[in-house]
């Protein structure tokens, strides 16, 4: 007889061993996957400007193809990530994949500005079911105690795509036109649907309610007063940090008077903090509490926002040291929420992750909308975000974090190795 341990990942110990990803393979896909919003998003970002003048709009107007894309993502996830807890995740993942990759294309094929925010905001529901299985999966397969490990190194690996994102998009840029980038993100919908195919369910246990009932395990999770708490502080970070994004391609291309290529190097540069953060997080951890490098994180946003307030604005390469220490240390933080939030909920991990994912991309989409506004100077306002956002999370964490309702997790960490295949 096969021992429980046979059928069982190496990591640990939950769920069944994916016979065709293996070890190597599942955490690859469930990373691919979590890269679909800076896949989705920063890819396209060298091309904004060029859109708007194609079709004739305003940044204001293009500009929408991202903040729609942001709120359907955030809307889409509320219905994904329930749903994957009744049906499983792979279903979920084969349906919205398909979804995502046939908008990429229509995207491209797009005649007007309205009809390309249309397809978008298909192709952000689509993209939607990716990222609510994705952190979903995480919870199924590994444990708590191996659970930051892995989201720390699955971050790194989703980080790359925002460095990567934009320089590809302007090497694109030099062979095709904005619709050959839409096509390349239908292209990379149709490679994750294929890795899908290979995924056996990591779900075991399924809610057995009706289609309606499964989508009011939200309401049940959002009144969990530890997993509540958490959620408040932690999406706040998106706020700012979206922020950049939308601003980012007019900051360096129209007010420092980049190239594309020149941009995407700067954007690259900021990219590297996010990548770092997950590293430096797991190298902290060894010698300082989780609560200690949470508040440093929130200081040191603060005080990179207070950075580029004040000096930003006078060259890029100043805009960018500037914004470094708010880059990778909201980057630092963010596996220590997410795993804390993971953390205060046994069950409906699917709705968890839904509301997550959701809170965090409302919070960015209002972000988006601020930055998009006609501002005197726009990296000066995104500084005084910085600055707001660190002293709220911070004061929020002081006040919140400490209560008995939220379930805390001890502060050690062992290493652990990946089984070939």
């Amino acid at each position: 007889m096969r021992s429980q341990g046979d059928n069982r990942s190496a990591l640990s110990g939950k769920g069944p061993k994916q016979r065709y990803l293996g070890d190597r393979g599942t955490i690859g896909l469930i990373a691919f996957l979590s890269a679909f919003i800076p896949l989705s998003t920063d890819l396209y970002l060298p091309a904004l400007p060029g859109m708007a003048q194609y079709f004739g709009a305003s940044a204001e107007q293009v500009n929408l193809t991202l903040i729609l894309f942001f709120v359907f993502f955030a809307a889409g996830m509320l219905f994904w990530g329930p749903w994957s807890d009744k049906y499983g995740r792979r279903p979920v993942l084969l349906v919205g994949l398909s979804l995502y990759s046939l908008a990429g294309f229509f995207c491209a094929a797009s005649q007007d500005i309205n009809q390309l925010i249309f397809f978008r905001v298909l192709q952000a529901v689509g993209a939607s079911a990716a990222s609510a299985v994705a952190t979903a999966m995480i919870k199924d397969v590994y444990e708590s105690r191996n659970r930051e490990v892995i989201l720390a190194w699955v971050s790194s690996m989703v980080l790359i795509s925002p460095m990567v994102a934009p320089a590809f998009g302007a090497i694109l840029l030099g062979f095709t036109s904005w619709r050959g980038v839409f096509v390349a993100l239908a292209a990379i919908g149709l490679l994750a649907l294929a890795g899908s195919l290979a995924l056996q369910e990591t779900l075991e246990s399924r809610y057995s309610g009706s289609l309606w009932q499964s989508l009011g395990r939200l309401a049940l999770v959002a009144k969990n007063p530890g997993f509540l708490s958490l959620l408040l502080i932690f999406s706040l970070l998106s706020f700012s940090s979206m922020a950049y994004i939308a601003s980012s391609s007019y900051i360096y291309i129209d007010g420092f008077s980049l190239s594309e290529k020149l941009y995407s190097l700067y954007f690259a540069f900021n990219a590297l903090g996010m990548i770092g953060g997950p590293a430096l997080y797991l190298r902290l951890s060894r010698r300082l509490s989780r609560r200690s490098i949470i508040m440093a994180g929130f200081a040191f946003i603060s005080a990179g926002g207070l950075l580029v307030y004040l000096l930003g604005s006078r060259e890029p390469w100043m805009f960018a040291a500037c914004l470094f220490p708010a880059t990778i240390m909201g980057s630092c933080i963010r596996t220590p929420g997410a795993n804390l939030m993971l953390e205060q909920q046994e069950e409906d991990t699917g709705s968890a992750v839904a509301l997550m994912s959701c809170f965090g991309v409302f919070m960015g989409s209002l972000g988006m909308a601020v930055i998009s506004q006609d501002w005197g100077d726009t990296v000066q306002v995104l500084g005084a975000m910085n600055i707001l956002v660190g002293l709220a999370c911070l004061g929020l964490w002081v006040l919140l974090a400490g209560r008995p309702c939220v379930k805390q997790i001890p502060d050690s960490h062992r290493s652990i190795k990946l089984r070939a295949g």
